[in-house]
């Protein structure tokens, strides 16, 4: 069942409850109008930190701010009604202990009005993600690439390959253990990513992790071919909005230099039939 299938909006429990099911899918969106489309055809949205590269050109994700966060969560809340929503915890903001991640958890709950929140991390955050479960605080857990720790991971590779396979394992159980109601596996071989969907009891949530996960999230401009800096081979382009909309801006452009726009339709002329919204 998807998540527009219902008035009711989908919840954690909806969510788990999926495991070993119909698959999940989610996007990663940014904006209110966005949201709002996703909202009729995805199980959950997650505000991502890769806003920062996506809408502000950032190199990294680690220059996203807890306000940036919370700007961006507030705007895709008031175009989520059913969907489960998901915000991302920014880097620097959970990192130095458990306490300080409860303090700007509940900050971006009680700001965003989501319904969890995704930190980045394995056997290392096990403890930080049992003390916000246990507080009530929901808790998507990442693990395979995380973009946060890029630079001691040697840059975007795939995760998981030859000795690196029993960290990945060891990071899944212990997330899964200390309380995530899911985890995000990103960039890692089918082989693996299959074996931790099979090994823990929570649903596993692909990118770059094969059909072979719970569920899929990609962020919504790479689908729609808005976002083309980089094209990681686990992206696919639905549909190419990038290419039609610098031909609609190249056509503008080109009107507005040749005064064909705006033409009469476009202009307001004096009557007394038309009202002051501009309407006859």
């Amino acid at each position: 069942m998807s998540a527009n299938s219902s008035s009711t909006a989908f919840s954690v429990i909806d969510f788990t409850r999926r495991k070993g099911g119909d698959p999940l899918a989610g996007v990663a969106a940014y904006t209110t109008p966005i949201a709002k489309l996703a909202d009729n055809h995805c199980e959950f949205i997650l505000v991502g930190d890769s806003v920062g590269m996506v809408m502000h050109g950032f190199s990294s994700t680690l220059e996203v701010t807890m306000d940036m966060m919370i700007m961006h969560g507030r705007a895709v809340r008031k175009g989520v009604k059913k969907a489960l929503m998901i915000v991302d915890m920014p880097f620097g903001s959970y990192e130095e202990n458990k306490e300080q991640a409860f303090h700007n958890a509940r900050i971006i709950m009680q700001k965003t009005r989501c319904e969890a929140v995704k930190l980045e991390g394995g056997v290392h955050m096990a403890e930080t993600i049992s003390f916000l479960a246990s507080r009530g605080i929901p808790v998507m857990a990442h693990i395979g690439l995380t973009p946060q720790s890029v630079n001691m991971l040697g840059g975007y590779s795939v995760q998981g390959r030859g000795k690196d396979r029993e960290r990945i394992l060891e990071d899944a159980i212990a997330v899964a253990d200390a309380g995530a109601f899911s985890v995000v596996l990103e960039m890692l071989t089918e082989s693996i990513a299959s074996e931790v969907t099979k090994r823990i009891n929570i649903p596993t949530i692909g990118i770059g992790a094969s059909v072979m996960c719970d569920g899929q999230v990609l962020v919504v401009d790479d689908l729609l071919g808005i976002f083309n800096d980089f094209k990681p081979k686990f992206v696919k382009h639905y549909e190419k909005l990038g290419t039609a909309a610098d031909k609609a801006i190249s056509e503008y452009a080109l009107e507005v230099r040749a005064r064909k726009f705006p033409s009469s339709e476009h202009v307001f002329e004096e009557s007394n039939s038309i009202n002051k919204e501009g309407k006859k």
